[in-house]
């Protein structure tokens, strides 16, 4: 019964090659339980939180495909039809499930219909299966959820190590987000990390543009907590500044150093190139943000000073990105070094890698060559 708390992995930067692992797709979207007792279905998260109430299509779904009494863990996702066809993960229209209303989340439910892929087995019937080798949950999951074809699957596994190294570049391409490793012989350890991870890694040179003060920053000692950080999109002679996400893992001693650092690029609101969208709303709020400008509030962040400090943008900064999702990194890029001889305008999109397209089907196994 819940709560229960999912294995974790950790790091590593390359597929493992020792023997004796399970190599699978590492999904991008929400990591979610599945409890199931006859009718009664509860999805909780990664931090044990209910997602029962989001995702009422995925508990019709649990109900009508999967074992009367079962426990899974797995991951939650939405996916989406491409331009150039077939499907691909969409992390940013998963997150707009988590939505208060509930004629809003029905709505989505129909609109944009999320699934779930299942990896892992904690119990069956009246059976806990966590102490048993990963090698006996695998196979007992292949049995009882074979043929799934949506909205619940079965994920794909290979203990081939080759494979799995083309699974990290191709997969990519259905916005997957790279692989992970399970030992054969290791049990289900609830919180602990003994899994491995390898995530796609790259670098960028961006301008930096504005910061926020950490959460613990004071007058007496003021503190960064993050840098805000774009790259100039259009033709040559209009191009405009986009915000790409933010930089934030720094040490007390290094904000410290930062905020004094930054002082010399601070400038007035009206001067900057996100100073119209700040200045729209009469309260220093825009009222909708297309390109995610910070300083914009969301239905995600009513609560939050999203105020920024503006920066001149004259600064560029390498930092390493697993992946894109939209025109924004998906997660916080880490700084790597200040890069003195580039110029912020030649900071636009062209240099980012983009994985080829790859579909999410020919991965679940719904595509039409199966």
């Amino acid at each position: 019964m819940p709560p229960v708390r999912p294995m974790l992995a950790k790091s590593v930067p390359a597929v493992p090659t020792k023997g004796g692992m399970s190599f699978e797709p590492k999904w991008d979207g929400f990591r979610c339980l599945v409890f199931r007792d006859g009718d009664e279905v509860e999805l909780t998260s990664r931090n044990t939180k209910p997602l029962t109430r989001y995702f009422p299509e995925v508990v019709a779904a649990v109900r009508e495909q999967l074992p009367e009494r079962v426990v899974l863990d797995g991951e939650l996702f939405v996916a989406l039809p491409t331009a150039g066809g077939g499907q691909r993960l969409q992390f940013e229209v998963l997150q707009e499930r988590v939505h208060p209303a509930a004629s809003r989340v029905r709505m989505l439910s129909e609109t944009t219909p999320a699934g779930f892929v299942a990896f892992d087995l904690l119990a069956l019937g009246d059976e806990d299966w966590t102490a048993r080798p990963f090698a006996e949950r695998r196979a007992e999951l292949e049995r009882v959820l074979g043929g799934l074809a949506g909205p619940c699957f079965l994920t794909r596994t290979t203990t081939d190590v080759a494979q799995a190294e083309e699974w990290f570049t191709t997969f990519e391409g259905a916005g997957l987000d790279g692989v992970v490793a399970k030992p054969l012989d290791a049990p289900y350890a609830q919180n602990a990390r003994t899994m491995l991870k390898v995530k796609h890694e790259r670098t960028a040179d961006v301008v930096v543009a504005g910061m926020r003060p950490h959460k613990t920053s004071t007058p007496e000692r003021p503190l960064l907590g993050s840098l805000l950080l774009g790259l100039y999109d259009g033709p040559v002679g209009e191009r405009s500044l986009q915000h790409v996400g933010v930089s934030a893992s720094f040490t007390e001693k290094r904000r410290a150093e930062l905020w004094e650092e930054m002082q010399e690029l601070v400038c007035d609101v009206a001067d900057h190139p996100w100073g119209a969208w700040m200045q729209e709303s009469g309260d220093g709020w825009a009222v909708a943000n297309p390109d995610r400008v910070p300083g914009t509030k969301s239905r995600w962040s009513a609560d939050k000073d999203l105020g920024f400090v503006p920066l001149r943008p004259e600064r560029v900064l390498e930092v390493k990105y697993d992946h894109m999702e939209g025109r924004r990194f998906r997660h916080t890029a880490h700084f790597k070094r200040w890069r003195p001889d580039r110029d912020p305008e030649s900071c636009d999109y062209g240099q980012l890698d983009e994985p080829v397209g790859y579909d999410l089907g020919r991965i679940l196994g719904t595509d039409s060559e199966g």
